[in-house]
């Protein structure tokens, strides 16, 4: 059994803490201070609260695989002992890159170094180590507890040793990993969604719908049918034929934009960033951010129980 150390108490780093402690996990999570073990902590006890009031477990489970968790301020103690470690820091890759030259240093060959990125290459990311054939992509999704996916990429150098332990241990997780076979930026979910993102927002610049009715009609069309089968299987059960022929005459009068929208230009220049700053697209009031998290979550919670 794998013994996991997790960089960071941030969004994703105490919620895969949370995730292998649900699944049984030795694992111990690493914050830069106290306030950051404390935000992590809360972030915790409020996922569990979540899962305990949906029924997902009881009151007494939540609380035993909270006490699960260990904290603690030192890189020294977090890595010690641990078989695995799993780095979730912010989307630098300079600091990714002197951290892992660190981790390398650190910790001995037969410790997997795992990095949570949502897209930077991990070749990039392992360059300055010694160690390369350890390193590893494991892109969990937000939240990371409630989504299954995870993207297991491996660089240059990565074995297929790393690759069987990556895969294991998600298993253990319940998690369902995919491996993605050749380093591209963004992987493969990441890539999908900015897509469908990035025609969502050309239909909204035109002026073609509301984003009120843009979001209402991927949540309820494909957004209910692709949560059980994918664009792929999809065209299959639809018809090739008839995919074909859509393709023909769409393709061409799809957006093609190499850069961003001024309309996110434009909110992201007046720190109009969404749910974390209160206003984006739409106004993240408390009232409304408390609904759409608990409305996310209690799907997220639905398909898990299923699962």
């Amino acid at each position: 059994m794998e013994k996991l150390a997790i960089i960071g108490c941030g969004t994703m780093g105490h919620s895969i803490a949370l995730n292998a402690a649900m699944a049984e996990l030795p694992v111990k999570m690493y914050g830069i201070d106290e306030g950051d073990i404390a935000r992590g902590k809360a972030g915790i006890l409020k996922n569990l609260t979540t899962m305990s009031d949906h029924g997902f477990m009881d009151t007494d489970k939540a609380l035993i695989i909270s006490s699960k968790i260990i904290t603690t301020t030192s890189i020294n103690e977090v890595i010690e002992d641990s078989t695995y470690v799993i780095e979730a820091i912010p989307e630098d890759l300079n600091l990714k890159m002197n951290f892992f030259q660190n981790l390398d240093k650190l910790c001995n060959e037969e410790i997997i170094l795992a990095s949570n990125t949502s897209g930077l290459s991990p070749t990039a990311i392992a360059s300055l180590t010694k160690n390369a054939q350890r390193t590893i992509v494991t892109h969990f999704w937000n939240p990371a507890h409630l989504v299954p996916l995870v993207e297991v990429v491996r660089g240059k150098e990565t074995n297929d040793i790393t690759v069987s332990r990556t895969f294991e241990l998600l298993k253990i997780m319940k998690k369902k990993p995919i491996e993605v076979k050749k380093e591209v930026p963004g992987f493969v979910a990441n890539r999908l969604q900015m897509a469908l993102f990035r025609e969502a927002l050309f239909l909204y610049e035109q002026g073609i719908a509301s984003k009120e009715d843009i979001d209402k009609a991927v949540v309820y069309s494909i957004g209910r049918r692709l949560c059980m089968t994918g664009p792929l299987v999809s065209a299959d059960m639809g018809g090739l034929d008839v995919f074909s022929s859509i393709s023909d005459y769409l393709f061409s009068d799809l957006c093609n934009t190499n850069a961003s929208f001024t309309s996110i230009k434009d909110l992201v220049k007046d720190n109009k960033l969404g749910s974390k700053s209160g206003q984006g697209f739409y106004n993240w009031d408390k009232a409304f951010t408390e609904k759409m998290n608990n409305k996310r979550d209690a799907e997220l919670i639905r398909f898990l129980k299923i699962d």
